[in-house]
């Protein structure tokens, strides 16, 4: 199968270029500025960007056992929509996957069921270093620690199980960093003034800038300590920025850092009209905090941009505040958010794609995807940059049915979205055959 996309701008390693690229089964075969070879498919793309795809660090696709949130099947279909072309999904599903035998089980079901390239992180608690030790580096993307309790109740907060895990695996550690005590403390005071229902305006107070700090400084120096490779996930302070350097290239970094897009857009003064629909953990945090994250984004300390898509149903949704679950879903729409920042100046075509498909590929070394060179995997997506349009029920692909940005108006568009070299995506039109493979991940001795 060959398919030639002409005209294309691509965006790629710091550069725009106008070319023709030529795709040959699942590769990119051929990059060159006049390709006129025989082709199963042209595609002109004339006016239009080819990026490679979005590879998202971070997501929650619920399967299994929490699938009436969403479904692998579901959320990669509406990732695909939007750009994503492989994405990484947590641990924290039911059961949570803690042994090799319940993370080879996600993996049977993605075999069957996703439409994107997917990694699954294994998880760890107080009690299974022995089965985190087993983990195949060559077919499974790293460890997941959480090191302050979100969905699924995995808090590992044992200091010699963290140190014993830190010392003893050479895996990239993943991380999600706040505080339980004091967000325990925190949380306390609130019920004890508003009960159950406290107003979710005081959110971030309760997983403070102090929980994140206290969890995140001392990740980075249990890594520092033991040598570890350590990527923190979801930062949302301006005082975690200093934790994060930019004087070296990302290959050599041992401490990484991930922004989501929920923290570029939305500030706590968005509760008043969001209210549970934007309750994250960690929260979304004062104006100053997303003005130093994207400063930290833009100076290289914020390696990757990610969703942590988190579908929830919309009636868990309305709960009061301590019953309502924290999380929502992103997937379909992480690339238009970033390109409009980009077209209100915030951020390059080229940054957006050196943060959302380099990096994620650089930092978690996966083979050969995340870049538009000959020979790599042909994951791909074109974009209309001048396409208007709204998000709205009936364009909104997640199965939970909602989004936090129902109503954003958006000025640039996903055309076409190719998943190793296969037309998945095509002006709203979703191909139903799946095309999704294992990410693969190259070993460093």
């Amino acid at each position: 199968m060959k398919i030639l996309i002409k005209n294309a701008q691509i965006v790629n390693e710091g550069q725009i270029i106008k070319s023709d690229i030529l795709i040959e089964n699942d590769v990119i075969s051929k990059i060159d500025s006049q390709i006129s070879e025989d082709a199963d498919q042209i595609i002109d793309a004339e006016g239009k960007y080819l990026l490679p795809g979005v590879i998202d660090d971070q997501v929650h696709f619920r399967e299994p056992g929490l699938t009436h949130k969403g479904e692998i099947e579901t959320e990669s279909r509406a990732a695909i929509a939007g750009g994503t072309t492989s994405f990484i999904d947590q641990p924290n599903t039911v059961p949570n996957a803690v042994t090799q035998e319940l993370l080879a089980d996600k993996y049977e079901i993605a075999s069957q069921k996703a439409y994107a390239n997917y990694g699954f992180m294994m998880g760890g608690t107080n009690d299974n270093l022995e089965e985190v030790l087993k983990t195949n580096p060559r077919n499974v993307p790293g460890i997941k620690l959480f090191l302050g309790s979100s969905t699924g109740n995995m808090l590992v907060d044992n200091p010699e199980t963290l140190e014993n895990i830190f010392s003893n695996t050479k895996m990239l550690i993943a991380v999600h960093c706040e505080d339980e005590a004091t967000i325990k403390a925190n949380t306390q005071k609130y019920l004890d003034e508003y009960g159950e229902d406290i107003p979710v305006k005081f959110h971030h107070l309760i997983r403070s800038e102090e929980a994140c700090c206290k969890s995140s400084s001392k990740a980075v120096e249990l890594a520092k300590k033991t040598g570890a490779r350590l990527h923190v996930f979801h930062l949302s302070t301006a005082k975690e920025m200093e934790l994060f350097r930019n004087d070296i290239p990302l290959k050599d970094k041992k401490i990484t850092a991930e922004v989501c897009v929920h923290h570029l857009t939305f500030t706590n003064e968005d509760y008043d009209t969001k209210g549970g629909l934007i309750k994250w953990n960690p929260a979304v945090k004062t104006q100053k905090d997303k003005d130093a994250l994207w400063e930290a984004l833009l100076d290289d300390r914020i390696d990757v941009i990610a969703t942590d898509h988190a579908p929830h149903t919309w009636e868990e949704k309305q709960n009061v505040y301590t019953k309502c679950p924290s999380g929502a879903p992103l997937v379909q729409h992480s690339l238009v958010v970033m390109l409009e920042n980009y077209k209100n100046g915030k951020i390059s075509l080229e940054k957006i794609v050196e943060k959302m498909s380099h990096n994620p590929a650089i930092l978690f070394r996966v083979e050969k995807r995340g870049f538009v060179r000959e020979g790599y995997k042909a994951d791909l997506v074109l974009v209309d940059l001048n396409e208007n349009w709204t998000v709205a029920k009936e364009n909104i692909l997640y199965k939970c049915g909602w989004s936090p940005l129902e109503g954003m108006n958006f000025h640039s568009k996903v055309t076409h979205t190719f998943v190793n070299g296969n037309l998945v995506y095509d002006n709203g039109k979703i191909n139903e055959q799946k095309f999704g493979e294992r990410l693969l991940f190259e070993v460093q001795e």
